[in-house]
């Protein structure tokens, strides 16, 4: 494969500028559909402050709420299966009229939703790296032989063993504060978490080194947070546009291609990674197997006005390499 063009990463931060006020606010308050995890909530609280930003005079109501992937804690999420895992309660409440708009980490987005609902608006993207937490050990290749490791994605299991085949790889369930607990309490030696998630919880010690690209690839619009509505709601959308980070939208539009067209969600060992080059788009993708650690790797640069062509290029590489097989297609 030739040399990577990805440069390593390092966080950006958030712009919060506003825009100029769009459609008439009326009197009926904008209520956002939230997870009720610490992160879930600043995320919608994140989001609610991008649209007052936006919209001033604009009333806001939060409306948190459990999710399937939320309450069933004692199996990995790859047993529970299931489309939107940490969606459908959210998508009912908009349904029902108690929401009008649902905030999510787009990496837990299905790649397909249903008709009734779209994507409003894609925010600038945080950091997308995966973190290396752990209280003794500053990386991965500084762990001792059968350290303890902790993650529930396949994606994070499949690279450890690539790395390591030594390590104990372990299930992690749990928001970030109950995995961070476990740590502590020496359940693990180290465990893999996401740069975004522990930066917006103010825990960014905690990170003791970052998994990057190339070497190392996140899952599909990690660190990216989106907004859903019910489609045909004009009004909803007007109040959205603004929010929408265009450099943003086109490097995940890419690494959602390249999963859709492998046919995979965000419970499979899937792994891709795009960035804006001087040319158009460079996406990177990784299909890997979790209980062998055997990775298949793809690269391809293509045009910016063409980032679903350029995923499914990615994923056509990665099939012809046999990630079909590794996928269970």
């Amino acid at each position: 494969m030739p040399q990577s063009r990805f440069p390593a990463l390092s966080p950006q931060p958030s712009a919060l500028g506003g825009g100029a006020a769009g459609p008439a606010l009326g009197s009926a308050p904008l209520r956002i559909a939230t997870r009720q995890s610490a992160l879930a909530l600043w995320q919608a609280r994140h989001v609610e402050s991008r649209l007052r930003s936006a919209h001033p005079g604009l009333a806001i109501e939060l409306i948190p709420l459990s999710t399937r992937g939320d309450l069933i804690l004692d199996r990995p999420l790859a047993e529970i299966g299931g489309k939107g895992l940490f969606l459908k309660e959210l998508e009912v409440a908009m349904l029902e009229g108690r929401a009008d708009i649902a905030v999510h980490s787009l990496k837990d987005v299905p790649m397909e939703l249903d008709a009734e609902f779209a994507l409003g608006a894609v925010l600038e993207r945080a950091d997308a790296a995966d973190a290396f937490v752990s209280n003794q050990f500053d990386r991965v290749d500084l762990l001792p032989h059968g350290a303890r490791v902790g993650t529930s994605s396949l994606r994070r299991q499949a690279q450890l063993r690539a790395l390591r085949p030594d390590l104990v790889v372990l299930d992690l369930r749990g928001n970030v504060g109950t995995r961070l607990n476990k740590l502590d309490a020496g359940d693990y030696d180290a465990i893999i978490l996401a740069c975004a998630g522990l930066d917006r919880l103010g825990e960014a010690s905690r990170i003791r080194s970052r998994l990057e690209p190339p070497k190392w690839l996140p899952a599909a619009a990690q660190g990216a947070i989106a907004i859903e509505y019910r489609t045909g709601d004009a009004r909803v959308a007007a109040l959205l546009a603004p929010l929408d980070d265009a450099d943003t939208a086109r490097c995940v539009t890419a690494e959602r291609a390249l999963t859709r067209h492998l046919q995979g969600s965000c419970q499979v060992p899937i792994a891709a990674y795009c960035i804006d080059i001087e040319s158009g788009l460079h996406l990177a993708g990784l299909v890997g197997d979790a209980s062998s650690g055997r990775l298949l790797r793809a690269e391809a640069s293509g045009a910016a006005g063409a980032p679903d062509a350029l995923g499914r290029e990615v994923a056509e590489l990665l099939l012809a390499q046999g990630a079909g097989t590794m996928l269970g297609r």
